[in-house]
């Protein structure tokens, strides 16, 4: 595998994409994007596990049951979440324009949206919006796309990569977009992928949910899970590659390309939080299952102390052992060693006089590495999330305003 520089959404053959701006930002900010493949692609999704899903997923579900899409359409700003028939009724709005502006099915097109929530989309502005959006629609359109779904991230967030599949080159490009209400299971996060591979239906959505698994939902950044958080992926088979399956020999190769791209998106996420100093990853080793691993490295990323323990370049190992303590993994307190970066701070459960010095200098990094060892098997897992400042109250304090 090998990554494309400046490569993004529309890098995959046969994808373009636009971003603009309809009015809906303050200061002329991007706020609807498109991504639009020539072929109708196979489509799979994951979705946020908040009860309270917004319009926009609803209307996605329905129109991905037959595993198929051609378009994405994104506003950001307001989230048509919570309400009501209205909300469904917009959510099917925007799919209806943005089909009739690209001349394609209404139930081929994907919607979601980003913002404010309970507060109604203003439509007139946002179908002023896609049509622009399908006038400028262009291969090299990504960058702007990516930045049209943007909030309060401070980085847009994009990628592509290539790999060779029976002599063939297959590309994945992606976008992404979070910065706060991120929490294990999804958060304000929406991330879009796109391939030229030829795949099977059910092959692409087991491949989307096991990377989403290991990756998007191992992330932290507040707390809080979102009522709007999407993962899709579009996949137009232009490569003209050896159709992958899920018994054939090019499965594992592709799933590897796929994990990779949402590793390097889930950590951008994290390492763009809202106030955000240091990226924190944090390994849990020695478990006896996934299960363990995963909801010991969620439990200590998510923890709010330990979160401010980084920020404050404290290197309070308590403060790990106890989210692990509550985690629900199976542990046994005499035999955790918990380490800071590569230095060893607790040993079968027992703080250790170590340099507090180059304790303080690891914790000086811009990333953070924490891990915990549960000396019990073999299975690991690995979080990722970011320390909690002062700027994280200033800016949700008046995030309406």
């Amino acid at each position: 595998m090998k990554y494309i520089k400046d490569g993004g959404i529309t890098s995959p053959q046969g994808f373009k994409a636009a971003g603009v701006a309809c009015g809906i930002r303050k200061k002329g900010r991007k706020d609807v994007a498109l991504v639009y493949s020539q072929l109708p692609a196979h489509a799979a999704a994951v979705y946020t596990q908040n009860k309270f899903k917004a319009a926009p997923l609803q209307i996605t579900e329905e129109h991905l049951q037959n595993g198929i899409a051609q378009a994405v359409v994104v506003n950001s700003g307001i989230a048509n979440a919570c309400m009501g028939q209205h909300g469904l009724e917009t959510a099917k709005e925007m799919a209806l324009i943005t089909a009739e502006s690209l001349q394609i099915k209404t139930e081929d097109v994907v919607v979601a949206s980003t913002g404010v929530i309970g507060v109604p989309l203003p439509m007139e502005l946002i179908t002023k919006g896609i049509k622009e959006a399908s006038r400028v629609l262009n291969c090299d359109g990504g960058t702007d796309a990516a930045e049209a779904i943007m909030t309060t991230d401070l980085i847009k967030k994009e990628i592509a990569c290539k790999l060779g599949i029976g002599g063939k080159t297959v590309t994945i490009g992606a976008m992404a977009k979070g910065s706060g209400m991120i929490h294990p299971n999804m958060a304000t996060m929406l991330a879009f992928i796109t391939t030229d591979a030829s795949i099977e239906s059910k092959c692409l959505q087991y491949i989307l949910k096991k990377a989403a698994d290991a990756t998007f939902n191992m992330i932290s950044v507040d707390g809080d899970t979102s009522t709007n958080d999407m993962v899709v992926i579009l996949a137009n088979g232009l490569a003209n590659n050896p159709k992958i399956t899920m018994d054939g020999q090019y499965l594992e190769e592709f799933e590897a390309a796929i994990f990779e791209v949402c590793t390097t998106l889930a950590k951008m996420i994290a390492q763009d939080g809202e106030g955000a100093t240091k990226l924190i990853e944090v390994e849990v080793v020695g478990a006896k299952s996934l299960e363990d691993a995963r909801k010991g490295a969620k439990a200590i990323c998510s923890s709010s102390l330990v979160k401010t323990a980084i920020f404050g370049e404290d290197a309070n190992w308590g403060r790990i052992v106890t989210a692990l303590g509550y985690s629900g993994a199976e542990v046994d307190p005499l035999m955790v060693d918990v380490y800071i970066g590569d230095l060893l701070v607790a040993q079968k459960g027992t703080g250790l006089n170590f340099d507090e010095e180059k304790a303080g200098e690891i914790l000086k990094q811009k990333e953070v590495k924490l891990k915990v060892d549960l000396n019990l098997g073999s299975a690991e897992a690995t979080a990722w999330g970011c320390d909690l400042s002062y700027d994280y109250v200033k800016i949700n304090a008046d995030y309406r305003s």
